[in-house]
């Protein structure tokens, strides 16, 4: 397990430029931020920096403008949100580069706090390229990055620019990854992964790592029903990839090899069509009539996971076990993430979750608080669960 560099390693930061790289880009609907959660998880490092007298230069992307200017994605508009989240003055500079930027900068004072424009509306962002990046790091004596979420991204502000600074570990970041440590890199036994989702092919690099690395393994969603099939179940009219069936069946194999239980469900909620409120019934897991589609866990199964879960000390999680979004289809999810946040409020688990759609299956569930740990990144959890290396982490390691 690699060890990173943090905002200590820098040294004495006071009078000095700082360019901090965060995750501003929230949801917003008719002009008002709807989830403000990125822009706390932000504020930490920020004030920090602020407070040892640091300049602070903030950089975001946000929306994908394709490397063209849009007043639709410029990071202005959450500057207002993100300084009531900071409890402090944020300064916008309707530049990212260039005379007005640097001019900007120059008149700084220690402890301020600027926002500079959107990243991503120049080509350079995401092209990594060597001169837009030479030109962020002339901004500044040192640079943060605090965004987990873009670390998966060889982008000039998330990788490029690190590599002409000294730089280091924002305080979100450090705190993620010692969670992400301690669920995948380095977890108390016995270990259970949840992956939930519609499709196999999505996630077939994570089945592939969590084999070798989890004790249990849960299979849940429309993946699960590919590995039904596999075992020549009938699964009538339900999502299923029949394409991969063999290799499900040598993710069984190897799983069998490795020690890792896979948990597939015993029985599951069925109805004849996918909508909300529709008639629906449980059947076990081999007796799916053909008309019937399988859109849930039935509550055997549910029971089943719980208590193989109660016998774990670590759990990650990455996916919802249902058609979560449509009720009542959702219920699966909700009960197991329910008892896996009573496990982690007594302290007997640690729990750590990321993803979209688990972040969203967990709040439906009311649970965001109980939990360990949950990663509002997407793309980046996902491949550190693929034990894939994150460019934007690379230049931070110590």
């Amino acid at each position: 397990m690699a060890t990173y560099k943090t905002i200590e390693d820098l040294g004495d930061l006071e009078g000095k430029r700082v360019l901090v790289r965060v995750d501003l880009n929230v949801p917003m609907k008719d002009g008002e931020v709807t989830d403000t959660t990125r822009l706390k998880a932000a504020a930490p490092t920020v004030k920090a920096l602020a407070d040892m007298g640091a300049k602070v230069i903030v950089l975001s992307h946000f929306g994908r403008p394709k490397g063209e200017e849009n007043p639709e994605m410029s990071t202005e508009q959450v500057v207002q949100e993100f300084a009531n989240a900071l409890w402090r003055k944020v300064t916008f500079v309707p530049a990212t580069i260039g005379p007005r930027a640097k001019e900007s900068v120059d008149a700084m004072e220690n402890g301020r706090i600027y926002v500079l424009e959107n990243t991503r509306f120049h080509p350079g962002e995401e092209a990594n390229d060597p001169g837009f990046a030479a030109d962020l790091a002339s901004l500044a004596d040192a640079y943060v990055n605090d965004a987990f979420s873009a670390t998966h991204r060889a982008h000039a502000s998330t990788e490029g620019v690190a590599r002409h600074l000294p730089s280091a570990a924002g305080l979100a970041l450090s705190k993620e990854l010692d969670y992400l440590a301690a669920a995948l890199s380095n977890p108390e036994r016995p270990m259970m992964a949840v992956v939930g989702g519609a499709k196999v092919s999505t996630k077939l690099d994570v089945l592939n790592e969590l084999i070798n690395k989890a004790d249990k393994l849960v299979v849940g969603g429309g993946m699960a029903n590919t590995f039904l099939l596999a075992m020549g179940m009938e699964i009538g009219k339900s999502l299923a990839e029949p394409d991969l069936v063999p290799t499900a069946q040598e993710i069984m194999s190897k799983a069998a090899d490795a020690g890792c239980e896979i948990l597939l469900p015993k029985d599951v909620v069925v109805a004849e069509e996918f909508m909300a409120g529709v008639p629906t019934k449980v059947r076990a897991a081999d007796e799916v009539q053909p008309n019937e589609m399988i859109l849930d866990l039935g509550p055997d199964s549910v029971d089943s996971y719980a208590a193989a879960l109660e016998g774990c000390k670590t759990l990650i999680w990455n996916g919802p076990l249902g058609a979560f979004e449509t009720e009542p289809f959702h219920t699966g999810t909700v009960e197991l993430a329910k008892f896996a946040a009573k496990l982690s409020k007594e302290g007997k688990i640690t729990s750590v979750a990321g993803g979209g759609d688990t972040v969203a299956a967990l709040a439906m569930a009311g649970v965001t608080e109980d939990f360990t740990y949950i990663s509002t990144a997407g793309g980046a959890f996902l491949e550190w669960m693929e034990g894939k290396e994150l460019p934007g982490l690379k230049p931070l390691e110590k």
